[in-house]
């Protein structure tokens, strides 16, 4: 794949995130228009109209309410999926000096580190500006890799935030979260109503409800599988570019794919947060890793091998 440039990649993904922020309240509000006309289907549309033009208030304010506290709170969410804490300094010299020579060479700020205490390898970055940006290493990974291999990987998470990856990627997870709740409430709203109204009519607006939230869910993985299934690659390039040594980190994630499990990572959108899934097999294997946002990680290292 051919590395575009820091300047080009970091447009790009701003550009993608105003998108995301404005296509996802769009999918949402057709969601909800879609659950209202098709579940009360007995009523006329312009009484469905009506009732959209009340509720569009309500649902703009809950999702930016929703949407501004994830992002203020975003890092604190992610350390508590993560089980990750401060890596302290005194302890962890090594890390540092790595974290903090790649910074220097390309002029960044030093991110905040962070540790999950786990033998697993695997890594990560966060964060949506220079003041919440961070780096979060397992002690695995510290712990059983060389220093070259840990540069390596220190400089992909690097490139992540010097893209912006990982500002696009926070915005895509708060918004399928909102879809999740939405589809949540609509479908105990219907099931709670079921006393009011037939078993049949209760049936029809729940399998409604159920084919509209997947279809708007399936729209959100569209359109962050279109946006974002290059930044493994693109990190990988802006790594190798950072050191000038894409063997290391090639080696690096030979030794992350054999034990990548991080038993604390239950979530599966923060998990694509990481270098490589994080999450047992059996979770892995779902329809929605067919929209995957990590390549195989093989490939990844073929492709490294070929600038070796």
């Amino acid at each position: 794949m051919t590395y575009v440039g820091i300047q080009t990649q970091i447009r790009r993904n701003n550009f993608n995130s105003v998108l995301l922020i404005l296509a996802f309240p769009i999918v949402l509000l057709g969601m909800v228009y879609a659950i209202l006309y098709f579940s009360q289907r007995q009523q006329e549309v312009q009484i469905v109209n009506d009732t959209f033009v009340r509720v569009v208030p309500f649902v703009i304010l809950g999702t930016t309410i929703w949407f501004l506290v994830a992002w203020m709170i975003h890092n604190s969410l992610i350390r508590m999926a993560t089980g990750s804490k401060p890596l302290e300094r005194i302890e962890n010299k090594r890390v540092y000096n790595l974290v903090e020579n790649l910074c220097i060479s390309k002029g960044m700020r030093v991110p905040q580190i962070y540790v999950i205490e786990d033998d697993s390898l695997n890594a990560f970055a966060s964060g949506i500006n220079q003041r919440t940006f961070s780096v979060t290493l397992s002690r695995g990974i510290i712990d059983k890799l060389e220093d070259d291999e840990l540069e390596g990987v220190i400089a992909h998470e690097l490139s992540h935030i010097r893209n912006r990856d990982v500002r696009l990627m926070i915005v895509s997870i708060i918004f399928v979260g909102i879809f999740a709740f939405v589809a949540e409430m609509a479908f105990r709203s219907i099931r709670f109503g079921a006393l009011s109204r037939g078993k049949k009519d209760t049936g029809v607006a729940i399998l409604v409800v159920i084919v509209v939230s997947a279809i708007c869910y399936l729209i959100a993985l569209l359109l962050r599988f279109g946006i974002s299934r290059s930044r493994e690659y693109m990190a990988d390039a802006g790594a190798a570019e950072m050191t000038r040594k894409p063997y290391a980190l090639a080696s690096a994630l030979r030794k992350i794919s054999s034990d990548p499990l991080i038993e604390a990572v239950e979530n599966r959108d923060v998990a694509q947060l990481f270098i490589e899934n994080p999450q047992p097999e059996e979770k892995k294997f779902s329809f929605s890793n067919l929209f995957s946002t990590h390549p195989p990680i093989q490939k990844r290292i073929e492709l490294l091998d070929q600038f070796a």
